[in-house]
């Protein structure tokens, strides 16, 4: 029997908004979705802030008890120590963070992330207790040499390779040719990508860690077009970038569902 997934709509603000920038944010948008009376139980939202806002945005949603949840950009894959400039998953514990993104492009693009590097974060947040947002996803040259799924199933099998199947995690196919282009992958391009990574998570773990795991959608996601995305089987939710910097549109994309017949 398939496992209910509820979708997840989750805004990486990447490198914007400083922490009182992202309190107004996320005031505000508790706010239009309070009024607009979303439903939590027919999709759930989170956001990734810098780790500068973290603690400010903890404090906010604690104090008003907003029913949003928040995550960390990147994890270190180290404990603690010597190690500049890292952030450890216990950091992010304590802050109580729901989830934590790894290996979103522009980490493998401008930092050099390998999978066996992003392999071990996955490890490290899943022993803090956060849940990790698995990016994989092609670049138009590997989509011409190789088509749409190779290079995202190979990331995902090397990134999740020691991981138990009693874990949860959610994993994100962002095409990187998509991603801040304006011009999103197709549903139907989405779906078939999004479905053989779920047939992977089975070969892997088992059906019932394949059913039970939520996979997203990114690239050039926008209220226009979220729910043709969220209308294909496989397909849980959305990573928004650029859009989750507008409130007005990301609660109109986190509502998904008033458009979905």
């Amino acid at each position: 029997m398939v496992t209910a997934r509820v979708p997840l709509i989750a805004g990486n603000w990447k490198m914007n908004l400083d922490h009182l920038q992202a309190i107004a944010f996320v005031q505000k948008l508790a706010w239009t979705l309070d009024e607009a009376k979303h439903d939590m139980a027919a999709s759930s939202v989170a956001v990734f802030p810098p780790f500068t806002d973290l603690r400010s945005v903890q404090t906010l949603v604690d104090a008003e008890k907003f029913s949003i949840a928040y995550g960390a950009q990147d994890v270190s894959a180290h404990e603690s120590g010597a190690f500049t400039g890292e952030i450890s998953g216990a950091f992010l514990a304590s802050l109580a963070c729901s989830y934590v993104l790894i290996g979103h492009s522009e980490r493998r693009q401008y930092h050099g992330e390998s999978n066996e590097l992003i392999g071990t974060k996955v490890s490290a947040a899943l022993g803090h207790g956060l849940v990790p947002v698995l990016c994989v996803g092609e670049t138009a040259e590997d989509l011409e040499e190789f088509g749409a799924s190779a290079v995202p199933i190979a990331q995902l099998k090397a990134s999740l390779a020691g991981i138990s199947a009693d874990a949860e995690i959610v994993v994100a196919y962002e095409p990187v040719w998509a991603i801040g282009s304006g011009k999103a992958a197709t549903e139907e391009q989405a779906e078939q990508v999004c479905a053989a990574l779920r047939a992977t998570l089975s070969e892997m773990f088992g059906g019932e860690f394949a059913d039970r795991t939520r996979i997203l959608y990114g690239g050039s996601v926008k209220a226009i077009n979220i729910a043709s995305f969220m209308r294909q089987p496989n397909i849980d939710g959305a990573l928004v970038g650029g859009a989750s910097l507008d409130v007005e549109e990301f609660a109109s994309i986190v509502r998904f569902y008033k458009h979905v017949i």
